[in-house]
């Protein structure tokens, strides 16, 4: 899951660049009756800096006999996972700086606490976790999400594209024999948690995602929620050449990837700490 931004400019041409986020201007609005004068709103560029402080690279070596010899075009391949490696690596690094952001700028919109005792929502307190599944003195994962999509109305943040992001423990969860999602009551189009999918539409309005990437706390899990314009990223890859290399009989073949991350909107971005019945 990366949130990636569209919306910039200036051009990444190397480490250290900076640009300029195009953010959505605030319209003031009035009251009006008939014949009366028009009030306007003067739109002004507003604009936020993303320094392109992120790199990641990757280095291999295609022998010439691995090259002769094989059917496999080896240079492709590695490529291509290096390819992968790079994207889950800034995947990584995104969700990590979220995570820190969410606690660190705005501790309002934290659920529960690093702590490796838990307890239900109702009775959660300062020092505990939310401890998630169906059986007395638990949470319904359900529940957690209404929570979360709760603080984000009270920040009137947009209903649409709202993402929720946790690991496959959560979804685990989810899918226990005892979970709603798995009546068709709650569930009945195809695409759903029970074939192996996060889900086909929204949960609480909620674009659910699974991440094995999600950063946890020294006791407790971690799950995020928050809408796509409270962060921000924006990369690319900014050199890939091949080389001969001067020890070997091969080729070498680099590359260098760069990029940012912000954010935007603090308010839009809520934090819960939880844990199962196996944690707890």
């Amino acid at each position: 899951m990366i949130i990636k931004l569209t919306d910039y400019s200036g051009e990444i041409a190397a480490y250290g660049d900076t640009v300029n986020i195009i953010k959505e201007p605030t319209i003031t609005t009035y009251d009006y009756t008939r014949g009366s004068d028009t009030t306007q709103t003067l739109l002004s560029d507003q604009e936020l800096t993303m320094v392109v402080d992120q790199a990641r690279a990757f280095k291999f070596i295609v022998d010439d006999i691995e090259t002769r010899m094989s059917h496999v075009n080896f240079k492709e391949v590695a490529s291509s996972s290096a390819a992968y490696a790079l994207k889950d690596q800034m995947d990584s690094n995104i969700l990590a700086y979220i995570s820190t952001n969410a606690s660190a700028s705005n501790p309002d919109m934290v659920i529960g606490a690093d702590d490796a005792t838990a307890d239900d929502l109702p009775n959660l307190g300062v020092d505990e976790a939310v401890h998630i599944g169906f059986s007395t003195g638990t949470t319904d994962p359900i529940d957690l999400l209404s929570r979360m999509a709760r603080l984000l109305d009270e920040q009137n943040v947009p209903e649409e594209d709202r993402w929720f992001v946790a690991s496959p423990l959560f979804y685990e969860v989810l899918a226990e024999s005892s979970s709603k999602l798995l009546s068709v009551d709650y569930n009945a189009e195809a695409g759903s948690i029970r074939n192996g999918l996060v889900s086909s539409g929204l949960l609480r309005g909620f674009k659910m995602y699974k991440s094995n990437n999600i950063t946890n706390g020294s006791n407790a899990n971690v799950a995020l929620a928050g809408h796509m314009s409270a962060v921000a990223s924006a990369g690319t890859l900014l050199n890939v050449e091949s080389l001969r290399d001067p020890t070997s009989f091969g080729d070498i073949v680099r590359g260098l990837h760069v990029y940012g991350r912000k954010v935007l909107r603090p308010e839009a971005l809520v934090k819960a700490f939880w844990l199962t019945t196996s944690d707890a």
